[in-house]
């Protein structure tokens, strides 16, 4: 298994997503972290297996249960989370964070 790296404004995304659905009813942004670390896990056993999203080379998992999609960079010797992105807001307002 190979290491998962959030940038923090990936990790800040998450946090309030979880935040958000508990305030919508308790337990749900327990699932949702739920389901975000069952998805950090299948990258970190195999990176390449979900497909590859836009031109930045970026490969993204969408979350089952929850309209989020992880997006991420295969590095040499890790994954990097570069957005825990909503699938209807704001398409593609992460892309700054690539060239940092």
């Amino acid at each position: 298994m190979i290491p998962v790296i959030f940038h923090q404004d990936a990790e800040a995304e998450l946090k309030e997503a979880i935040a958000y659905y508990e305030r919508q009813r308790a337990g749900l942004g327990i699932s949702f972290q739920t389901e975000v670390e069952e998805a950090v896990q299948l990258i970190q056993q195999n990176p390449r297996r979900f497909p590859r999203h836009h031109e930045f080379g970026l490969r993204g998992y969408q979350i089952k249960r929850f309209p989020y999609t992880i997006f991420y960079l295969e590095l040499d010797e890790a994954a990097w989370i570069v957005a825990v992105a909503h699938q209807r807001r704001r398409p593609r307002y992460w892309a700054h964070r690539i060239s940092m």
